[in-house]
């Protein structure tokens, strides 16, 4: 089983940035595709980025291409979301997301606040 807390969340003036990361605990974690979602009030939640287990490529929302980077290292179990140019529309809560065959874990969140 894996854990994912994840932190770094706030609130910033809009052109800000943050930092996220999510610490993963449990073995094996290098094995796992790692997402970052968000949710934003009474919306669905959506793929914000992702990066396979190697790291060697990375997928984004066109929301955020340019603007946010995700990356992982594995020897600290943990996964990253650069955010740039934050846009008041990028308000939401933000989840860490471990994924590998049929299992799927979820971290509880963090919220992310950009005032205009």
């Amino acid at each position: 089983q894996v854990q994912l807390r994840e932190s770094g969340g706030g609130l910033v003036q809009a052109g800000g940035s943050l930092r996220l990361s999510c610490a993963a605990s449990g073995r094996s974690f290098s094995r796992y595709r790692m997402g970052w979602f968000r949710q934003a009030p009474g919306k669905g939640r959506e793929l914000v980025a992702s990066i396979p287990s190697t790291g060697s490529s990375t997928n984004y929302a066109d929301s955020v291409k340019g603007r946010f980077t995700i990356s992982r290292d594995n020897a600290k179990n943990t996964v990253y979301l650069q955010m740039n140019s934050l846009k008041p529309e990028d308000t939401a809560v933000y989840y860490c997301n471990a994924r590998r065959l049929y299992l799927d874990y979820w971290g509880q969140g963090t919220q992310v606040t950009v005032s205009s």
